[in-house]
């Protein structure tokens, strides 16, 4: 597979990731709480991990093309953001040190963002349309191969950038509690309002 078609792709990739969405406020959320930004992060690779994988077996197309299937994903994951977001915005966390973080507290972290990522529809439509621009039928890697390999630079790309975030949203505001609570309260705002805005694109249509 030729490296500038990597290359073109990974630009355009982290343009993507670096528009704020659900996963920015998720990361922001979690970078201010006493679990580990890893897990969280952790928990977002994971999700899009799955959804490169399905893309990359094909599965992907059947998905888009079957509008029952598409709105059910819209549903749950528009559901999840809103459920989450709540929770959010009704207990704003003061910046902890991840230290001292529980072991139960990470795992949890780390399913709520599987859920955030993988109950993105969004991401299965970016990775469904983006991906194949890409990928050569011609090339001298398998389709699927080629596909998988700009899936795990996406996947890799959001995990260092969602490592960064988190973690410096958590040193900048550990001593500024108030602060920290604004923007806990905000990013658990934002997660709510994507996931009514998923729910209204999809049921309104």
């Amino acid at each position: 597979m030729a490296a500038s078609s990597v290359a073109t792709f990974w630009l355009i990739a982290i343009l993507l990731i670096i528009v704020p969405g659900p996963d920015w406020a998720f990361t922001l959320s979690a970078g201010l709480r006493g679990g580990s930004v890893a897990a969280a992060v952790g928990g977002l690779a994971i999700g899009y991990a799955a959804i490169a994988s399905v893309v990359a077996a094909g599965v992907g197309t059947l998905v888009a093309r079957t509008p029952g299937i598409l709105t059910g994903l819209t549903v749950a994951g528009g559901l999840y953001l809103m459920w989450h977001g709540a929770r959010t915005f009704a207990a704003p966390a003061a910046p902890v040190a991840a230290a001292g973080a529980p072991a139960g507290r990470n795992r949890a972290l780390l399913i709520r963002g599987i859920g955030v990522s993988g109950l993105n529809p969004k991401g299965l439509l970016v990775l469904l349309a983006l991906l194949p621009q890409f990928a050569s039928p011609r090339g001298s890697w398998p389709l699927s191969a080629q596909l998988g390999l700009l899936g795990l630079v996406f996947t890799l790309s959001c995990a260092l950038f969602y490592l960064g975030l988190g973690s410096s949203a958590r040193k900048i505001l550990l001593t500024r509690p108030r602060a920290a609570a604004a923007i806990s309260r905000l990013s658990g705002a934002a997660m709510f309002v994507i996931g009514a805005a998923l729910l209204i694109e999809r049921l309104v249509r």
